[in-house]
């Protein structure tokens, strides 16, 4: 089979309906309308170091494949951290950016990457080639493809890719009719644990809804951005979504999106943005974006974990995934899970250097995966 590879400056080069058609529509993340939204409102471009580099693939002008790619200045908002690589290339006075990155930007969300109509097997080593060849003819250092599903990574492996593993915490339904149902499988003093943070956020005087996101206004829409914005400010930094994005996504993809907005004395205090992946074979609930007010008592784990797990029983879904790191997550049920992430260097000394760092640390995390799992508040099976 012959293909073509074409490099696109804008997802704009792609129709929706084009673009669709190949990564679907049940995962938010790979959506035209998600992708566009990021590029329209700024938030990806030069100037934050995340330039849209999509890759394409035709088999006799036909599209095929798809893996969105980006050009990286920095290594901001990918959540996969190779801050050491970029520091070793400098002190030999080496560039390590830029980089190529397929990754969903400002999202550590598990899922594809690479959207095809071929098997990937067959198309894979175009795809290999010519990201060899971009590094080779642009002076890219390496290529990072993020967040990547467990079964793609035999298929980079076999191209001489590097593989590298951490951890998340996800929440798995296991057919649960309420949330005293999952805390049944609680230990009794887990169980008392978390009735005990639930019951003071109600004795606050605070009241919490689910707000589906074409019920969304244009005010709460700014009550939500006020306090998204205002947690970054209090830690000294700007964050990296503007409230534009934030009016795409409500216009084009509402019934993705899932607003818990938490009310206090008749104001909205706490916000937690989330996203479902609505394939009816595995629905996923995404927690993205946070923000608050002013501190209250444990109403970070009600708005973000527990009234998310609420809406996933209520609604049948099987997975939460509530976002990057947090130990914390394990006594509340959340189960440490190995993510995987790909990676080419095109130098071949680092690439053997980064070999040997990563022998040395999945180990290390797959032992600390270990030591995590014997922490869950789950009762032992007999």
């Amino acid at each position: 089979m012959s293909f073509n590879v074409k490099i696109l400056s804008s997802i704009h080069q792609l129709a929706a309906p084009q673009w669709n058609a190949i990564c679907g529509q049940n995962y938010p993340f790979l959506r035209h309308e998600f992708l566009a939204a990021l590029e329209d409102s700024a938030c990806t471009s030069k100037a934050t170091g995340w330039q849209p580099y999509h890759l394409s693939v035709y088999q006799d002008n036909q599209l095929i494949c798809i893996m969105p790619m980006y050009q990286k200045t920095n290594s901001n908002g990918e959540y996969v951290f190779d801050w050491d690589w970029a520091d070793a290339y400098a002190r030999h006075q080496i560039q390590y950016y830029p980089k190529l990155l397929t990754a969903i930007p400002f999202s550590p969300c598990y899922g594809p990457r690479i959207a095809s109509l071929v098997p990937l097997a067959a198309i894979l080593p175009t795809i290999v080639q010519a990201i060899q060849d971009l590094c080779t003819e642009q002076g890219f250092s390496s290529w990072h493809g993020l967040f990547i599903p467990q079964s793609d990574i035999p298929l980079l492996q076999d191209q001489h890719f590097l593989t590298r593993e951490a951890l998340q915490y996800h929440w798995f339904n296991n057919d649960y009719v309420s949330f005293e149902h999952y805390l049944e499988s609680f230990t009794s003093r887990k169980r008392k644990g978390i009735k005990r943070e639930r019951r003071k956020v109600s004795e606050q005087d605070i009241t919490i809804r689910a707000v589906e996101g074409i019920a969304v206004d244009d005010q709460l829409l700014i009550e939500f951005y006020h306090c998204y914005h205002l947690t970054y400010l209090k830690r000294g930094r700007q964050g990296y979504l503007n409230s534009d994005f934030f009016k795409r996504l409500l216009a084009h993809i509402p019934e993705q999106i899932v607003l818990f907005v938490a009310t206090h004395q008749d104001q909205t205090v706490a916000c937690a943005w989330c996203f479902k992946n609505t394939d009816p074979k595995s629905p996923i609930l995404y927690g993205r974006y946070w923000g608050c007010l002013e501190s209250f008592d444990n109403l970070h784990f009600e708005t973000c974990y527990y009234q998310g797990l609420e809406y996933c029983i209520k609604h049948k879904i099987a997975r939460f995934d509530p976002g990057a790191q947090g130990e914390h997550k394990i006594q509340r049920g959340f189960k440490p899970i190995t993510t995987y992430s790909s990676h080419y260097i095109a130098h071949p000394e680092f690439s053997d250097a980064i070999g040997d760092f990563l022998a040395r640390e999945t180990p290390a995390i797959n032992n600390y995966k270990t030591q995590l799992t014997a922490l869950l508040p789950f009762k032992q099976e007999s």
